[in-house]
């Protein structure tokens, strides 16, 4: 049974549905936060939908970066191409 990452911590199933069912709940709700015009979100993902996550993120102007792996999901974090790089001392020389 396929689980959807609402939010952390947050997970959804659904018993005796389809996983074409549960794909496209997953493309929804990440369809509808990138619609919200959020920055920047992390949700884990089935592979199986990485193909379409990837085609709905470029329609909404967000870059993907893939995370930790697992057999059947991968974790997404979801850039809005609109928000600017944060950036962050790595050494300071005083």
């Amino acid at each position: 049974m396929h689980h959807i990452h609402l939010a952390e911590g947050l997970r959804l199933r659904f018993p005796a549905r389809s996983t074409d069912f549960a794909q496209g709940v997953e493309v929804g709700v990440l369809a509808a936060l990138m619609s919200q015009d959020v920055s920047e979100f992390s949700r884990r993902i089935s592979k199986a939908n990485l193909g379409q996550i990837r085609a709905v993120a470029d329609q909404f102007g967000y870059r993907l970066v893939e995370g930790e792996a697992t057999d059947d999901c991968v974790e997404l974090t979801f850039y809005s191409r609109a928000a600017r790089p944060r950036l962050r001392v790595v050494h300071s020389g005083a």
